[in-house]
């Protein structure tokens, strides 16, 4: 035993020997990390928007369909609802939940939230119910901020938020003091244990990422598009890059977003300058409305893997002015690092992600906690000022992952889980995860999350929840289940299994959690040393799917159309009455759905799909060109919703 520990002890000394070079670990350390640079790092993100107020009141600060609203206005709607919130006996430090949508309502609640010294909390109205009803509670928030029509399942009070903005309250500043170092937003992201944790980000943090960043100039004759989901970290550069700037912000509805035509026609008429799209929807949108987006001043994409022949497909349309491809998790707060495209080394496989944006540190680390020398790969640690707070009520993950700097005084260092190398030319390139975290379609998911939700389903004694990469190598997610010993002796079928496992998952979870697949095993596969063997779980057949009692497709539409449903899903066959998102279909599919579809001269708005995902009706309104209204909200898509 002495002997074994005397080794171990050998193996790290040998570890710790710094074997970077003087100068490279100079260089690494200290010069690719000088990015600091000018910004209020004292001021709050309301006090930055009131100077802008007070600069140019009458310029116009939120553009929603119609409705055009000034600096001015904006500020009273949301002093109103500020001082109401004050007088309900909200204070410094309180959440408060916003329900609502993209729109002129959600800006001012958000900035009537900061003026009253509180949080706010943005919720996706597309969620389940049940998750609503746990971010709220989590979050201990005071009240919730909604639209009028839209029911939350909470005890808190639910106010009605153009109603209260409309009143005759004051419209004066309220003009609390507080620090920068407050809280501004909480924004929840997948939890590997379970459950989402909320992630905490001071003012400050917002200041740094749109003032002086280096990468993004925004200014008063700027345009810039909110298509991001309001709990999705790009809104925080859409909504506040703008705001804090004297620009203007361009709220695009949903079904707006993810119809290429529809979209390229919205970015002209509001004469867009600046735009954010998750890699997965500028890989469609690059070939679909490449000289539209070229006529942007700025286009920054970022979440996931990048597809080089749509960069490249870009850059040779005359523009954008800059092509910025991003990289940063929620807890740095949206961007940490950037890399402007403007040639493209064929023989790369991927883009890098960049360096460091102003008053941001990156380090790449061993084990050990060593920095690595160039080419070598090592976990991603980001510090400087978007180093968000922590996590909300949950101490011991915080402690975890914001550490100390080892390398600045006072700073802290957030352990990304990320893996990247440093190329010759200094950029930062992105290898994947040291842990089952996945990207798909521009969500950060955690399996183990949507494992633990199929594990309390009756059904289930085991489960793991894989992503997979299908034959034109999309990733989505698949659950393995193990049925508990009465379901697996006498219990559904797979189809019937699929169904009941969906429903309960979405009755759970966000549809972009939702696995496409559910495989029943007997039991899951091991590797010698017991740990599961990730090669072994076979790719699911097509029972694995949620499908419905299978007739063959009618007439010419309904053929054409399911072979299409099954090109796209990867399936052997799709019936009549098969559903398209059951069937592991998504808003980027729906995208490529409605492109093949034009080609075949069956024009149709992407709303229709999500009104009539059944292939039979969806084949009938085809067949007839008889559009319809979709329910508010329906459509929930991390980059679009």
């Amino acid at each position: 035993a002495l002997l074994r520990a005397m080794v171990a002890d050998a193996r790290q000394a040998v570890g710790r020997i710094e074997l970077l070079p003087a100068a490279e670990r100079a260089y690494l350390l200290e010069e690719l990390n000088r990015t600091a640079a000018a910004y209020p790092s004292e001021q709050c993100l309301h006090e930055l928007f009131e100077a802008q107020v007070a600069k140019a009141p009458e310029a116009v600060a939120v553009v929603c369909a119609e409705e055009r609203v000034s600096y001015g206005e904006l500020n009273a709607r949301a002093n109103r609802l500020a001082h109401y919130l004050t007088g309900l006996g909200v204070r410094p430090g309180d959440c408060i939940a916003t329900v609502l949508d993209r729109s002129v309502s959600l800006v001012a609640a958000q900035l009537a939230i900061l003026k009253a010294g509180a949080v706010y909390v943005p919720i996706d109205r597309a969620l389940p119910p049940a998750r609503q009803g746990w971010l709220i509670a989590d979050c201990a928030a005071r009240l919730v901020l909604a639209e009028r029509d839209h029911l939350v399942e909470v005890t808190i009070p639910v106010l009605a938020v153009e109603a209260l903005m409309a009143g005759t309250g004051s419209s004066a500043d309220p003009g609390l003091a507080l620090s920068a170092e407050a809280a501004a937003y909480v924004m929840y992201t997948s939890g590997s244990t379970g459950s989402p944790k909320g992630v905490v980000v001071p003012h400050r943090a917002v200041n740094r990422l749109v003032i002086n960043n280096g990468y993004a100039k925004i200014g008063a004759g700027d345009r810039v598009a909110f298509a991001a989901n309001p709990s999705f970290d790009a809104s925080t550069f859409e909504v506040w890059a703008p705001l804090l700037n004297g620009g203007c912000i361009i709220a695009m509805d949903a079904t707006t977003v993810i119809d290429a035509s529809t979209f390229a026609r919205a970015l002209k008429q509001q004469r867009v300058t600046s735009l954010f799209l998750t890699t997965a929807l500028f890989n469609q949108y690059a070939s679909a409305i490449a000289p539209t987006l070229a006529q942007l001043k700025y286009l920054l994409c970022g979440g996931e893997r990048n597809d080089l022949s749509s960069f490249l497909r870009l850059l040779r349309e005359e523009g954008p002015v800059r092509l910025v491809h991003c990289y940063g998790p929620t807890e740095t707060t949206t961007f940490a690092t950037v890399c402007e495209v403007t040639a493209i080394d064929e023989t790369f496989r991927r883009l890098p992600i960049g360096r460091p944006i102003a008053n941001t540190r990156v380090y790449l680390l061993d084990g050990h906690g060593a920095p690595v020398p160039f080419g070598v790969m090592g976990e991603l640690y980001i510090g400087g000022a978007g180093v968000a707070r922590g996590y909300l009520n949950r101490p011991e993950l915080t402690a975890e992952r914001f550490i100390a700097s080892p390398f600045v005084a006072g700073d802290r260092l957030y352990k990304t889980g990320d893996l990247a190398r440093y190329l010759p030319d200094g950029n930062l390139e992105f290898l994947g995860r040291n842990d089952e975290q996945v990207k798909i379609r521009g969500f950060r998911i955690e399996p183990g999350e949507i494992a633990a939700r199929l594990a309390e389903h009756a059904l289930v004694r085991e489960a793991v929840v894989v992503a997979r990469e299908d034959r034109r190598g999309d990733k989505h997610l698949v659950g393995y289940v193990v049925c508990a010993a009465e379901a697996a002796s006498n219990g559904p079928d797979g189809v019937e299994l699929a169904g009941a496992l969906r429903a309960h998952v979405s009755a759970h979870l966000p549809d972009y959690m939702v696995p496409s697949a559910f495989v029943r095993m007997a039991a899951l596969p091991l590797t010698p040393n017991g740990k599961l063997d990730r090669q072994a779980l076979p790719a699911p057949e097509d029972e694995a799917y949620a499908r419905r009692s299978y007739e063959p497709p009618q007439g010419e539409i309904e053929t054409a159309l399911a072979r299409l449903w099954a090109e796209l899903l990867g399936l052997e066959r799709v019936g009549r009455h098969d559903h398209f998102f059951e069937l592991g279909g998504h808003s980027l599919l729906a995208v490529q759905l409605m492109e093949r579809l034009r080609r075949l001269a069956l024009g149709v708005e992407v709303r229709t799909l999500f009104a009539k995902p059944v292939l039979a009706d969806l084949a009938a309104s085809l067949g007839s060109h008889q559009e319809v209204a979709v329910p508010a909200n329906l459509i929930s898509e991390q980059s679009t919703a």
